[in-house]
């Protein structure tokens, strides 16, 4: 008789925590399903609230790229006086202000495409520099033509930068 009250009680409990486990399995693949749809809607809505940050800061990097284009710069910073070297820190000073003043937006764009302005910054100074150092440069004035001069020869740093920023723009927007 304790056989049969055993047997009696498996055939309650085997059903019973056969189909808890069943409950189990899918009450929890229908949560992770359910965290998983909430989350990647989070995503969605997050991407749809970052989306025109991000143009934003791709917009303000090509007027930055745009604005330190030399022979842009050369046109809105004219020299103060006849000194070379003091019209080289003038137009330094003003590509370094208008990169400190966009320097934030390097959290919404690739790291790529931030080397690449830097680059483009660098390489717009080092010309400057070496424009500056050429012996047969007197003046200021002679330094600015020696600069233009240089972006006929040569394929301008802020052109290289901006292309790239554009094809990274036409792949976000797909």
């Amino acid at each position: 008789m304790n056989t049969d009250k055993i047997l009696e009680l498996l055939m309650y409990t085997v059903p019973s925590i056969v189909t808890g486990g069943v409950a189990y399995y899918l009450f929890n693949s229908y949560f992770k399903d359910q965290q998983h749809t909430r989350r990647w809607l989070l995503q969605k809505e997050n991407q749809k609230q970052a989306l025109p940050l991000r143009l934003q800061a791709y917009e303000r990097m090509a007027l930055f790229l745009e604005r330190i284009n030399p022979a842009k710069l050369l046109i809105r910073v004219a020299p103060l006086g006849t000194n070379k070297e003091d019209y080289q820190n003038l137009i330094i000073r003003h590509i370094d202000q208008e990169f400190e003043h966009n320097l934030t937006q390097q959290v919404y764009i690739t790291d790529e495409c931030w080397t690449m302005i830097i680059t483009a910054k660098n390489t717009i100074i080092q010309n400057i520099r070496k424009a500056t150092a050429d012996e047969s440069v007197k003046s200021a004035d002679e330094l600015r033509e020696k600069i233009l001069s240089n972006l006929l020869q040569d394929d301008v740093a802020t052109n290289v930068a901006l292309a790239f920023l554009k094809s990274e723009v036409s792949e976000i927007l797909g």
